[in-house]
């Protein structure tokens, strides 16, 4: 119950195992020593953060040079159920509940668990140092080729990672958690049974206020510490010089805002008018995906919002947008659609789309999307097609978690319902849905949707 359980035959026999001990950052059960100077909010902000961070190195172990290919990674959970970790952490990891018991029954079983799916090696680690590397847990693979466990020590007394070669039955028995005892307590253990043992650097972990002064100035956390998460906004343009500059005084309304219009080859002085209002600008041509893809690329937000050049998004939608991302469980979301055109047939398009956005979770780019720059580089960004690249990324963020449509409006232009028809513009979309759901090739459906007379950018 609750194991992400891959049958024997689709794991690699005698692969590294890297297992994760984490739980679920809820305010006011996470890094509860830090409340004192960081609130309920800040201390699962903090745990937060440093959980994703952990995740990454592990990621990245298996691509060291000579580690012998990708670690089975395990995230070792407690908190909440397994559906929200896997849209928080992602899908391509392991997940297993933690056994019930102290640290070191819970960490014992987590082993065996992992050598009963034929783990050549395994590494467990917690998510609260900082100087974690991929390197550091390269060199504990290692360094088990010679000994039958390695460690690394903490600056408070424990240690922030063990590793075997094998289940050794013993080694965290009677030992003090939470002490300062805990990493001699394991080392004795260590020689009473005759093992070898091979020692990492020492590191800090965080876990008590003054061990906060490590991590303010690191860019990593700073933000935790200094205000609002830095959202870049991207703007995909083409010819937008009538409305660009429109758009970037309503984003300049909020703090902590990095424009970016990633132009497609404009000829009307987009990019001039975008220089004026502060914008990053650059120039990538092949389609909207590959422009709002390489606006990612050059973005320093932690978190990303999409946005067409004919969109305004409402006021104080920077801090609506953090505010939906603070759940973990939520991969992404949208602001409901509305349109600058009040009649009453497009008062029902807005009807409609907005059901579909909300019920099945399937936003259009249009209505802004936004999501963790981290999510989205582990989605793989948009896909470098020419059309429907929003609906591909939205549909892949469905099976990763939750997707919100916001209950405050973006308004859109209706130059496009107003240039082709509100029936045709409608059943175009409804046309182009069903043609890629059914199989028809995208170059195809590209050519069949500028054949009507719209343009993807």
């Amino acid at each position: 119950m609750g194991v992400d359980e891959t049958p024997p035959s689709r794991m690699k026999q005698y692969a590294s195992h890297i297992l994760i001990f984490t739980r679920y950052p809820i305010p006011g059960k996470a890094k509860t020593r830090l409340i004192p100077p960081l609130g309920i909010e800040g201390a699962a902000r903090l745990h937060r953060r440093m959980t994703e961070y952990a995740v990454g190195v592990a990621r990245l172990t298996g691509r060291a040079a000579g580690s012998g290919g990708d670690p089975v990674i395990t995230v070792c959970y407690t908190g909440a159920p397994r559906k929200d970790f896997r849209a928080w952490l992602g899908t391509d990891l392991q997940y297993a509940p933690q056994a019930s018991g102290d640290l070191g029954a819970r960490m014992e079983r987590a082993f065996d668990r992992a050598f009963r799916k034929g783990a050549g090696s395994a590494l467990l680690i917690g998510t609260d140092v900082p100087g974690m590397t991929s390197d550091i847990l390269h060199q504990a693979l290692q360094a088990l080729r010679a000994n039958d466990i390695v460690l690394g020590r903490a600056a408070d007394g424990g240690y922030y990672l063990i590793g075997m070669k094998s289940p050794f039955p013993g080694i965290f028995d009677g030992v003090d958690w939470g002490t300062g005892r805990v990493y001699e307590q394991t080392r004795d253990h260590i020689r009473r049974l005759g093992l070898t043992c091979a020692d990492l650097l020492p590191l800090r972990d965080v876990d008590r206020p003054e061990d906060l002064a490590a991590i303010r100035n690191d860019l990593r956390f700073s933000n935790l510490f200094s205000g609002r998460s830095l959202i870049s906004v991207i703007i995909p343009t083409l010819n937008e010089s009538g409305t660009i500059g429109r758009l970037l005084d309503r984003l300049g309304r909020a703090e902590g805002i990095e424009p970016i219009v990633a132009d497609g080859g404009s000829r009307d002085g987009t990019r001039d008018i975008a220089a004026r209002g502060g914008a990053k600008v650059l120039e990538e041509f092949g389609g909207r995906a590959l422009q709002q893809n390489a606006g990612a690329d050059v973005a320093q937000g932690r978190i990303l919002l999409f946005l067409h050049a004919d969109t305004l998004p409402p006021e104080g939608y920077a801090d609506k947008i953090r505010t939906a991302l603070d759940c973990p469980a939520i991969v992404g979301g949208a602001f409901r659609f509305k349109t600058d055109d009040d009649s009453a047939v497009m008062r029902l398009v807005e009807w409609v789309t907005n059901i579909r956005s909300a019920m099945f979770q399937l936003p259009y780019g249009d209505q802004g999307i936004f999501l963790e720059k981290r999510v989205f580089d582990e989605m793989g960004g948009f896909p470098p097609i020419p059309i429907m690249e929003d609906f591909v990324l939205m549909r892949r963020l469905r099976a990763r978690g939750r997707v919100v449509t916001l209950s405050d409006a973006a308004i859109i232009s209706a130059r496009r319902w107003q240039h082709l028809g509100v029936i045709r513009t409608t059943l175009m979309n409804q046309i182009m849905i069903l043609g890629f759901l059914g199989g028809m090739p995208i170059h195809k459906l590209g050519r069949f949707y500028r054949s009507k007379g719209n343009h993807p950018t």
